[in-house]
C-alpha cells in the first residue's frame, strides 16, 4: 500500500506482564490490603485521638505508686467491673486492672496476684451513662485521672472513653464523654493526694 510503513520496532517502555508477574503484584496488594486492615481493625478498638491524648505506657503500678505524675493526665487501662456505686449524680466502677494488649483489647493476667493485678475507679455522670454496661464483661478505659484516691490506695479516673466487651459480640459497646474536658467535683469520702 502507498503510504503506509511497517513499524518492525518493538513498543518501547511497554512490557506485556506475564501471569507469574500479575500474580506476583496481586498477591502483594491484596497483602497491603489485608495488613492495613488488620492494623486498623485494631486501632478501631480506642480512636486514635485517644490514643494520641494517653500517657504512653502507663500502668496501674505507676498510677498507683506516683498519682501526683500523672494527675490531670489521659490514661488507657483495662479492667473488669467489681463494684458499682451511684449518688445522685455520679456513677462509680470499681474495676479489677486488666492489661491490655496491642489492640487496646484487655486480657487477664498470667498472675493474678501479680503487681498489676489490683484495682481502680472510674467516676462518670449516672445520666451520661449507658445502662447497657451491665453486660460488658471487659471494659478499655480511657480516663483523666483526677488526683484523688480511694481507700488510701486506688486512683480515680474520670471516664472519657469505654469500649465496653461482652460475653458475645451482640453485647459490645462503646461510649464517649461529650465533653472530655470535664472533670466532675470529687464528693466527700474520697480521699484527695
Amino acid at each position: 500500500m502507498p503510504g503506509t510503513t511497517l513499524c518492525t520496532q518493538p513498543n518501547r517502555g511497554h512490557h506485556l506482564m506475564t501471569s507469574y508477574a500479575w500474580l506476583q503484584r496481586w498477591s502483594a496488594c491484596f497483602t497491603m490490603a489485608l495488613t492495613m486492615t488488620v492494623v486498623l481493625w485494631g486501632c478501631a478498638n480506642v480512636p486514635r485521638h485517644y490514643v494520641r491524648m494517653a500517657e504512653p505506657g502507663t500502668t496501674l503500678t505507676a498510677l498507683t505508686a506516683h498519682p501526683e505524675m500523672y494527675r490531670g493526665k489521659v490514661v488507657l487501662l483495662g479492667g473488669t467491673i467489681i463494684e458499682e456505686e451511684e449518688n445522685e449524680q455520679y456513677l462509680w466502677l470499681h474495676l479489677t486492672n486488666r492489661s491490655l494488649d496491642q489492640d487496646y483489647i484487655p486480657h487477664r493476667p498470667a498472675d493474678m496476684d501479680g503487681p498489676e493485678a489490683g484495682s481502680y475507679w472510674a467516676v462518670v455522670t449516672k445520666q451520661q451513662f449507658p445502662r447497657e454496661y451491665r453486660q460488658w464483661a471487659r471494659l478499655t478505659v480511657v480516663g483523666r485521672v483526677t488526683g484523688t484516691q480511694r481507700f488510701e490506695t486506688e486512683p480515680v479516673l474520670s471516664l472519657l472513653y469505654v469500649r465496653g466487651w461482652g460475653l458475645s459480640s451482640a453485647h459490645h459497646g462503646v461510649w464517649e464523654n461529650l465533653d472530655p474536658n470535664y472533670i466532675p467535683s470529687i464528693s466527700g469520702g474520697i480521699k484527695k493526694n
